[in-house]
């Protein structure tokens, strides 16, 4: 397989807080955002079983972005450049946990590690989509289950798809396969951490677990089978 030699912003993205943006793009935290769709994979016990994530990166950081991979040396097509990409953001993201923080009934739910996934670009964004399958499949019974998908270091912020009034879309969180009701619970950050991640700027390193704080919450909650 042919290896294309790309920048550093692109060996880097996934890393949260050391991606390539240009110079004017100084000022506070967050620097790069990224559309989210979920939807909650049952399986036919009505168990929870995975999380497909899609995200879709900011216009600014897509245009960034595919400008490099056209830059990068090689003559692969530009397919096989966003599937390099692809591995190169999952291989980051992978001991972060995919940025995937889940829980039932307030405990913390094991997941496992992703082996589908892939990247594209879609009406001028970049999108990088994969399958976050649980270690366990999970009966949710009376409770709810809760996952919160955020950068630690607040460089990149994660939303879930909106219209254009700001509600969520109704792709932004769905269910397969069961009677399920979801929500979408918008973050709620203390003035203190808002005052300081205007504080930062793209070379300050954030306060570890920052992006927590701004972080909007998922939740499912299922008919027991």
């Amino acid at each position: 397989m042919q290896r294309i030699m790309m920048g550093a912003g692109i060996r880097r993205l996934g890393l949260g807080m050391a991606l390539l943006l240009l110079p004017s793009m100084v000022a506070a935290h967050p620097h790069v955002w990224a559309d989210l769709s979920v939807k909650v994979i049952l399986d036919d016990q009505g168990r929870v079983e995975a999380l497909r994530q899609r995200w879709r990166l900011d216009p600014f950081y897509s245009l960034v972005l595919m400008e490099e991979l056209k830059a990068a040396e090689g003559d692969a097509p530009m397919e096989a450049r966003l599937d390099q990409l692809g591995s190169e953001i999952h291989d980051n993201l992978a001991p972060r946990g995919y940025f995937t923080e889940i829980t039932h009934d307030g405990k913390p739910v094991e997941t496992d590690d992703v082996r589908e996934y892939t990247t594209m670009a879609h009406n001028d964004r970049v999108e990088f989509m994969f399958l976050l399958p649980l270690a366990h499949p999970l009966t949710l019974g009376e409770a709810p289950l809760r996952y919160r998908i955020y950068d630690p270091s607040y460089y990149i912020e994660m939303v879930h798809e909106v219209n254009d009034d700001q509600t969520p879309r109704a792709d932004a969180l769905v269910v397969t396969g069961a009677e399920c009701t979801t929500r979408i619970i918008a973050a709620d950050p203390d003035p203190e951490q808002v005052a300081k991640a205007s504080r930062l700027d793209r070379t300050d390193e954030a306060p570890d677990g920052l992006g927590r704080f701004f972080a909007e919450t998922g939740e499912v909650q299922c008919t027991s089978p």
